[in-house]
């Protein structure tokens, strides 16, 4: 990387613009479960353990669905750039009414099928009451996780994301007065910290709604869903669900090894995934930025201008990812023991804390060229790239499981699949075949 990238560019006022109130957003996302990690590793190791189990699952289950925010970004954004703003508010509504069916219906499914779930993830007898108590409590909150989902969408679509940055502080906040208070005051234990993580969850589509129905009345759109944006949402939602769930296969499998290795091994993966997964929703900033800029761009024709801007986000992808590894590093000692008192814990977190901190520079620059594409309506073909990606994964990790290898072994083989990332998204980039003007790309 050239020194040169350290100079102003003329893309930068409105890279960072978007990148740093969406930076703020993200890192407040994952905070629900830090929060409740925190509080919970003070409860002893089986809680923290049942945590791991069902925390994974609630995050990598909503994860699947985060289309609803990427798919609506790149639509609204293009009809944003192309001047139709009415249709811009009416794609919001669609992905909303989207958004509170498959809400419901997941509520349903995990209500049902709870138990078999924390079975296949290899909690023991020991976690198992743990792990269903806050996976039952925890998946009341999906319809309201995914109407927030779907209504950052349309908000980040319009080139907005300070609004969302003060609904996720807000949500956060309350979430974590109300752990301490059921948990610590009320001594409701793992329950309490799930409970208060729902009702912010709440409290967060309350706001979204009254946000989104002001602009709704702006441009005079209606609030009822229309079948043809409708079934547009859910086309691209249907590739972009292969391309998640692709991605939160690799990281379950992941889990559900840790919890095979033992009750030590899980409760470590549990806190360095969260720290993984916190620092690449830091990174993936830039990524909401690109899903907004080259949307917009290609709505407006200024295929040049979404080039540009692109080569400039890879490249403060890079120096941003350095600057993540440089961090974990620097506070490794303080984050082992940050999050829990175990001893055994500790040491097996030190260690993978090294593979954490090596792969910022690789995923920052991997999270970029995600939001480019997505932001270019290229949900097709990512699904199959990263569909590819996870089954060169795959094998790799069993492997680990097969040989009892450890769990920095296990953090290894999620090199596999970020490098498999990096070389499908690259070579769809490099090429111009992204690169399609106007208000709508066809699905």
């Amino acid at each position: 990387m050239r020194l040169a990238v350290l100079r102003r560019h003329p893309h930068d006022r409105e890279i960072w613009r978007l990148a740093v109130p969406a930076f703020g957003a993200l890192i407040a996302e994952p905070v629900y479960v830090l929060v409740d990690t925190a509080i919970v590793g003070r409860l002893g190791t089986e809680p923290l353990a049942g945590l791991a189990v069902a925390g994974t699952v609630l995050v990598s289950v909503f994860g699947v669905f985060n289309f609803l925010a990427f798919g609506t970004t790149a639509a609204v954004a293009r009809r944003y750039g192309a001047g139709d703003e009415r249709a811009a508010a009416e794609h919001g509504i669609a992905g909303l009414w989207l958004a509170a069916g498959l809400g419901i219906g997941l509520t349903l499914l995990g209500l049902l099928f709870a138990a078999p779930i924390v079975d296949v993830m290899g909690a023991s007898d020991a976690v198992t009451p743990y792990a269903l108590t806050y996976l039952r409590i925890g998946i009341l909150g999906a319809p309201f996780m995914l109407v927030a989902l779907a209504a950052t969408g349309y908000v980040r679509g319009l080139q907005d994301t300070r609004t969302p940055l003060a609904i996720a502080v807000g949500a956060n906040v309350l979430n974590l007065a109300l752990d301490i208070v059921l948990v610590y005051g009320l001594d409701l234990g793992l329950a309490g910290s799930a409970w208060g993580t729902v009702t912010a969850q709440i409290v967060a589509a309350g706001a979204y709604l009254f946000v989104v129905s002001k602009s709704v009345r702006a441009t005079h759109a209606t609030v009822r869903p229309r079948r043809d944006y409708v079934r547009d949402a859910a086309i691209v939602g249907s590739h972009l669900t292969i391309r998640t769930a692709s991605l939160l296969v690799a990281f379950l499998l992941t889990t559900a090894i840790a919890a095979r290795l033992g009750d030590v091994e899980v409760a470590a993966h549990q806190i360095a995934w969260q720290l993984w997964y916190f620092l690449a929703l830091s990174l993936d900033a830039i990524a909401i930025a690109a899903q907004a800029i080259v949307g917009r761009s290609l709505g407006a024709g200024d295929s040049e201008g979404a080039r540009a801007s692109t080569r400039r986000m890879l490249e403060w992808g890079v120096i941003t990812g350095i600057g993540a590894a440089v961090g974990v590093l620097v506070l490794q000692p303080v984050l082992a023991t940050a999050f829990t008192d175990d001893q055994a814990v500790q040491n097996q977190l030190l260690d993978v804390l090294w593979a954490v901190a090596l792969m910022q520079p690789l995923a920052a620059v991997v999270f970029v060229l995600d939001g480019i594409l997505i932001g270019a309506g290229e949900s097709r073909y990512l699904a199959w790239a990263m569909a590819a990606a996870s089954l060169a994964f795959i094998p790799v990790a069993l492997l680990v499981l097969a040989t009892s290898a450890g769990l920095l072994a296990l953090w290894g083989a999620l090199y596999v699949f970020m490098i498999g990332r990096l070389i499908g998204m690259m070579w769809r980039y490099r090429g111009d075949a992204w690169i399609v003007t106007g208000a709508v790309r066809s699905t």
